[in-house]
């Protein structure tokens, strides 16, 4: 409470949920930069030094997203059992230790068991924790919350050329301890500001008055934020699996190009590591304005139609990638897939938030990650299994393209679910006059 109320003393007046936002950015920037973003260029110095395949890069990013969806359900229930920032702490520990003894590996025993340490140290660092807090501070805004701390996902890709200048540099394995070094220092400071709710600290989301008000406007309505699901309704609705399963076959796509972008520019394209490192920089850029962009209309419009453009971008920018003999469609790539994954990125949090609440958001979103992680191992796999075959990845992006088409129906068809039972009778019960027993 001494820190809340100091750093709300030199907020003037800011919302404090905002500075978590800045908080979140940070920990999603190192998260993602470091490892996620910066995996494809790790697996083309490490294809280089010890002769390991495309396949079997891919397989070691494939159990990264298997562990992720297997640990959700966990991690969730974790999130409302413990906290946060105990959730939080654990995992920045996992993360920068992991990081820090994967420097010394030299084997592809010991790479596949400390990349998986790393990850779910990263993981219970990651997006899920830190989603949820923010969910919880936001209702009318939630959608520019969401796009903000999702900054950090695309600040992370300006992270790509640092990296892949120190792997030059230094070397793969100085880089990697330094990775862990800074995510210790600067992260696990940061964790004293991860209250999961505002009521905890005395204040309500968005910074509303502490009385309830009679009236809110925006694009959630007041009956949408009184109707609270459990875990086990929301998987009772068809909303629930609609959202996952276009969520899933989005990120078949990007999952694809974080892992296979670099080895396709360099192996198929002949592009330098370098100029690769610059093609993410642009498709971050993008990404960046994109965030911003679906922050705004997701609080203003139907978050299931902006999803479904969305995909179709994804599906443009892949085929442009796969049939590139020239850098104006490499550069149309980077705007299109950039654009896309930035306006669907809040999207997809936002609009499980607004369907069904935020009390258990932690374990909606940890039974969804289990269904996302068909997207997150099937999209390099897919993709480096195909670029083994036929040498090259033109068949594969092609295939996940169509993936991307595919799930902008779903997206339309995941229309908003009736409120669950009980909280229509709480409801009713709120209302009714007290009496007393005798």
């Amino acid at each position: 409470m001494e820190f809340i109320a100091t750093a709300r003393g030199r907020a003037r007046g800011v919302f404090f949920g905002w500075w978590i936002v800045v908080g979140a950015i940070i920990f999603q920037t190192l998260q993602t930069g470091l490892l996620q973003q910066a995996y494809g260029t790790y697996a083309v110095v490490l294809h280089n030094e010890f002769g390991w395949s495309t396949t079997i890069l891919s397989v070691a990013y494939a159990l990264q997203s298997v562990l992720t969806g297997l640990v959700g359900p966990l991690q969730g229930w974790m999130i409302d059992r413990f906290s946060p920032r105990a959730v939080m702490r654990g995992g920045i520990v996992l993360f920068g230790f992991g990081f820090m003894a994967l420097s010394r590996i030299d084997s592809l025993t010991g790479f596949f068991i400390l990349i998986l340490i790393t990850s779910l140290g990263s993981t219970l660092a990651g997006f899920m924790t830190v989603t949820t807090v923010v969910v919880s501070w936001f209702e009318r805004r939630r959608s520019l919350a969401l796009a903000m701390t999702q900054i950090g996902l695309s600040v992370a890709g300006l992270i790509a050329p640092i990296v892949a200048w120190s792997l030059s540099t230094n070397g793969w394995r100085a880089t990697a301890f330094a990775s862990g070094l800074i995510v210790l220092v600067v992260a696990l400071p940061l964790t004293r500001m991860l209250h999961r709710t505002p009521e905890e600290v005395g204040l309500r989301p968005d910074g509303d008055s502490p009385r309830p008000l009679l009236q809110e406007s925006h694009s959630v309505p007041i009956e949408a934020r009184q109707a609270t699901f459990t875990a086990r309704e929301a998987l009772r609705t068809r909303a629930f699996w609609f959202i996952s399963i276009g969520h899933a076959l989005a990120l078949f796509v990007v999952t694809a190009v974080t892992v296979h972008l670099v080895l396709h520019l360099v192996n198929d394209l002949g592009y330098t590591v370098g100029q690769a490192a610059d093609v993410i920089a642009l498709m971050t850029g993008i990404m960046i304005f994109g965030r911003f962009a679906g922050g705004i209309m997701g609080d203003r419009f139907d978050k299931r139609y902006i999803s479904a453009g969305a995909m179709f971008g994804h599906a443009f920018g892949l085929i442009m990638l796969a049939y590139a003999n020239s850098f104006w469609m490499v550069a149309l790539f980077a705007i299109a897939h950039g654009l896309a994954w930035g306006i669907r990125g809040p999207m997809m949090q936002a609009i499980r938030a607004d369907y069904f609440g935020r009390e258990s958001f932690a374990k909606v979103m940890g039974f969804s990650s289990t269904i996302i992680m068909a997207g997150t191992v099937g999209g390099p796999l897919i993709a480096g299994i195909m670029a083994d075959h036929f040498g090259n990845y033109t068949a594969g992006f092609t295939v996940l393209a169509g993936f991307a088409v595919v799930g902008s129906v779903f997206f339309l068809l995941a229309t908003r679910p009736l409120p669950p039972a009980h909280a229509e009778q709480r409801s009713v019960a709120q209302r009714a006059p007290a009496t007393s027993l005798t």
